[in-house]
């Protein structure tokens, strides 16, 4: 249940919700009970049974007695004075009106309803995509990205299914229950009491289908998960998969997670099921046994019972079972609703690793250097950069090279902070970027990364990224710089052009340049390049790498380098070998070394 009431906080604030649909349903229990409880006169009516003498108006008081004795009163008046068939329609009348009233208190609480199931989706989706681009990038290493869709679509559509249908009935129905059992204790105490018999069965058999049930729901969410992590892969890499007659092994690895996910989902559906057949079942012999107890009452020596009042009884009667199959029914969903809320708070639960300080300092430029101070990092217990110490000189450009592995990427990534240092710092102007506040901190960084990150967006919106009222002249302006205006013109629709998803509708050359136009457009003091041209051919590297050139003029450049005419001209290259610097100079001092960068040179291994 702990679950539950989390998951309830979603809900907040209550009396937006709760008041309000009480006050629909106890109104719509009322009515729909007035419509059986007209079922004794209708059927005195139509038997010839003998009239209530209620010859005088009742006193007020709030109590069945009062209500049954008012409707006697006008019931016994109306047929005195206009008839039997007047009384009839006048009970009609009465079941005509409460049924309207009913119905319509019923709506009114679905509609309330409705409002909480999707201001509850809203609010944990949001809730999740918040947390996620919050935080740092060892969380998205730890987790496949499949799991993380499956939780943010599959596990809230579950939550809001289930969860908000549970709380529909478990506000409702034991209101239904109680106000009908009520009425049953009003019209016969011992039959009432002999039913209440029967009802602890039934919630010990349900209670066990519930534990049984969200066990099987961990297993069968985690093999949504892996699904869609497959199907994410398959579309993103389609390509590779053809070119390489990789269909069958695909469609075999696919096949295999949703076979173990259909059996998982047979069994959890045939537990789910059986226990309303279970409560039915239940309800059906208990009626039996009620009829012939209710049938002794009536036709015994006593007469303890009237057969109309009986009649009624058993309508009452049937109108618990309903809610009570209802009651059952939401305790097993509910328990796939609490795993699939167990699987969101698991994400929103992991701590933020990233987090910015309460007292962050405020910074808006970038003036003298950056200093990276006697760092070592580790992921998990494996350490990636071990003691670096390297200062970077505003306006100079700085080469990270060295084979695959050798901690580059790194050493770039925990200078926005996307991770935090293990041991050491970094500073800029002397102050450690982690007692900076994180939005001013990426703000004066630009990246550009050898896969061309796009949105599925206009052109304009894609180099304008993340703000809403840019200066088209400043955009325009932008994509010039980046040799990209020309070829964007040449769109059907210029820069309100879609670009498709991950910009599929442009080639390798014109994705890498728009990624340089947005980097130019925010205009930041320090640029990290990582590996920018690697990925181009000739001709794209030409007209990529002239963006670049015009990009990195005045500012603070950190180069991760793949080939040897991106950093020949740097003003310091940094030799990297196993997370550690092994060499440091320019160009020709490297090169008359002889050593670690010579070999890279000779091998054209700048990665």
């Amino acid at each position: 249940m702990k679950t539950f009431k989390r998951l309830l906080t979603f809900v907040k604030p209550l009396h937006h919700y709760f008041p309000e649909y009480i006050i629909y349903s106890i109104i719509g229990i009322i009515f729909g009970l007035v419509n059986f409880a007209m079922l004794i006169p209708l059927l005195n009516v139509l038997f010839g049974a003998e009239k209530p003498a209620v010859p005088t108006m009742p006193e007020f008081a709030f109590t069945i007695s009062y209500f049954k004795d008012l409707f006697q009163y006008h019931f016994l008046r109306i047929s005195e004075t206009s008839g039997e068939l007047k009384a009839l329609g006048f009970v009609c009348i009465i079941i005509g009106v409460a049924t309207v009233v009913a119905n319509a208190a019923r709506y009114l609480g679905m509609r309330v309803m409705i409002r909480l199931r999707m201001n509850i989706l809203e609010r944990i989706r949001n809730k999740l995509y918040d947390r996620a681009t919050t935080q740092s990038l060892s969380f998205f290493n730890k987790r496949h990205k499949g799991d993380i869709l499956s939780v943010m679509t599959n596990d809230v559509s579950e939550v809001e299914y289930i969860i908000a249908n549970s709380i529909q009935v478990l506000l409702r129905d034991p209101l239904i229950i109680i106000s009908t059992f009520i009425v049953l204790f009003y019209i016969s105490v011992k039959l009432t009491l002999f039913t209440l018999i029967f009802f602890p069965l039934s919630g010990l058999l349900v209670s066990y289908i519930s534990k049984q049930l969200r066990k099987k729901g961990y297993y069968s969410q985690e093999m949504l998960g892996k699904m869609l992590n497959v199907s994410e892969e398959t579309l993103g890499g389609v390509r590779i998969i053809q070119s390489f007659t990789a269909e069958k092994y695909m469609q075999q690895k696919f096949g295999a997670i949703t076979r173990a996910f259909t059996r998982l989902s047979k069994a959890i559906y045939n537990q789910r099921e059986m226990s309303s057949p279970i409560s039915e079942a239940l309800g059906v012999i208990l009626v039996i046994v009620l009829v012939m107890v209710g049938g002794y009452m009536v036709l015994g020596e006593n007469k303890e019972l009237e057969a109309a009042a009986f009649i009624t009884y058993l309508t009452f009667y049937f109108t618990i079972l309903q809610p009570a199959k209802n009651i059952s029914a939401a305790f097993t969903s509910m328990q796939r609703g609490l795993v699939a809320g167990e699987r969101i708070f698991a994400i929103l639960d992991e701590p933020v690793e990233i987090e910015e300080k309460p007292d962050a300092i405020a910074v808006s430029a970038f003036k003298d250097k950056i200093f990276y101070q006697d760092l070592s990092f580790k992921y998990e217990e494996q350490y990636v950069l071990k003691n670096i110490n390297l200062i970077i000189e505003k306006g100079k450009m700085i080469a990270l090279v060295g084979k695959s592995g050798a901690g580059k990427s790194t050493m770039a990534d925990l200078l926005p902070r996307f991770y935090d240092a293990s041991e050491g710092k970094i500073t800029i102007d002397g102050k450690d970027v982690r007692d900076l506040k994180l939005h001013d901190l990426r703000q004066l960084m630009g990246i550009v990364s050898q896969e061309a990150i796009l949105f599925n967006d206009s052109v304009f919106n894609n180099i304008a990224f993340g703000q809403t009222d840019a200066d088209p002249a400043k955009v325009i302006e932008a994509a010039k710089i980046a040799n990209a205006h020309e070829f964007i013109t040449q769109l059907e629709n210029g820069y309100d052009t879609p670009i498709g998803d991950r910009g599929s509708k442009l080639s390798g050359g014109q994705r890498q340049r728009l990624t340089i136009a947005r980097a130019i457009f925010k205009n930041p003091p320090i640029l990290i390049l990582d590996e920018a041209t690697s990925a181009l051919d000739t001709e794209s590297e030409k007209l990529v790498q002239e963006a670049l050139d015009k990009l990195m003029q005045n500012r603070t450049t950190i180069v991760i380098a793949h080939r040897l005419s991106t950093i020949q001209h740097a003003h310091e290259i940094i030799v990297m070998d196993k997370g550690e610097i092994m060499e440091r100079g320019q160009h020709d001092q490297l090169l008359a070394n002889n050593g670690i960068y010579k070999k890279l040179v000779e091998m054209q291994e700048f990665k």
